[in-house]
This record gives C-alpha cells, sequence and structure tokens, in this order.
C-alpha cells in the first residue's frame, strides 16, 4: 500500500493538469502558429514561452504518473484495468475480472 500523502499529491497534481489545461494548450498553438506564419523575433519567442512557464510545475501532464485503484503503486500498471501486476494476477485468478483469463506454464 502506498502512504496516502504521495496517492494525494498524485490527486492534486491531476486536479492542476485539469485546471490549467487550457491555458496550455492555447499557448501551444500560439507557438505554432508563430512558427508556420512567419519567423518570429527572439523576443516573441521568450514571451510565448514565458507564457507557457508560468503554470505551475505540478499542472503538467509530464508529472502525471498512473497509480494502482486499488493499493495506489506507481509500477507495473496495466493500462486496461487499472491495477499492479501482482492485484491483476490476483483478481484474475478469483475470477473478478471478466474477459481476463489466466495462464500457467
Amino acid at each position: 500500500m502506498a502512504r496516502k500523502g504521495l496517492i494525494q499529491r498524485e490527486k492534486k497534481r491531476q486536479k492542476l493538469e485539469q485546471k490549467y489545461y487550457l491555458i496550455r494548450r492555447s499557448s501551444r498553438k500560439e507557438i505554432r502558429r508563430k512558427e508556420i506564419s512567419k519567423v518570429p523575433s527572439l523576443s516573441d519567442q521568450w514571451e510565448i514561452h514565458g507564457k507557457l512557464q508560468s503554470p505551475p510545475r505540478n499542472s503538467a501532464p509530464t508529472r502525471l504518473h498512473r497509480r494502482c485503484f486499488s493499493t495506489g503503486r506507481p509500477r507495473a500498471n496495466y493500462r486496461d484495468f487499472g491495477l499492479s501486476g501482482h492485484i491483476l494476477r490476483e483478481r484474475v485468478h478469483a475470477g473478478l475480472l471478466p474477459g481476463a483469463t489466466r495462464s500457467s506454464w
């Protein structure tokens, strides 16, 4: 089980990412428009990149990390199920996940 503080930190990052999503998207579109239309001056580039860097760092989507839905484990997560590997294996063996078959070798 992951520490509760780490899980709460991840939830806070998700909220921040949703809050600043439109600001980041609009500044990225502005960068693309300036690059296509003409060669922007250095001061224009700095101004646009300053807007892109103005939101908090934790609002960046690259800082988000998937965690296991039941345990909060940050590693070995399967996107389809939202579970870590060993929890997924336990639930498949118990027959709790429909459509998943267990394998043995």
